[in-house]
């Protein structure tokens, strides 16, 4: 993966958003970084499913609310692959440590096409804690 890439593109979506990313966690599973994807952008949830092991995990803090959401929805690239080397970023509430955006960076594991996959308003308290839940 081209992290330095894959950051600086969800830097400047996040610039556009109005709330600049600043801090960064890539997912990784088994000694290795490439997943499927499933997500519902509306409903704030992600997960991803490890090419190694098939364990599904709630990215951030959607463990906590996937069950609730009636759908998720499979990512495929337009190359028409569907794994993916996956990094989030947070926009912090100003003078806090508390999260208030949250964005979805991925990168194709086939083609190496990368970019924000989803992005969505997140009121977690504490960013250590859910980066680590990358």
């Amino acid at each position: 993966m081209n992290s330095a890439l894959l950051q600086s593109q969800i830097i400047d979506y996040s610039i556009k958003n109005s709330y600049k990313a600043e801090h960064f966690a890539v997912a990784k599973c088994c000694d290795r970084h490439v997943f499927r994807l499933v997500i519902n952008e509306e409903e704030g949830v992600a997960a991803r499913i490890c090419t190694a092991c098939d364990t599904e995990h709630g990215i951030g803090d959607s463990d906590d609310y996937i069950d609730e959401v009636e759908a998720v929805y499979p990512v495929t690239c337009s190359c028409g692959h569907n794994q993916f080397e996956i990094m989030a970023g947070v926009a912090l509430y100003r003078m806090s440590e508390d999260v208030r955006w949250f964005y979805l960076g991925c990168e194709c594991s086939a083609c190496g096409l990368s970019g924000v996959y989803g992005d969505w308003k997140n009121e977690f308290v504490g960013y250590t804690n859910l980066l680590n839940r990358i």
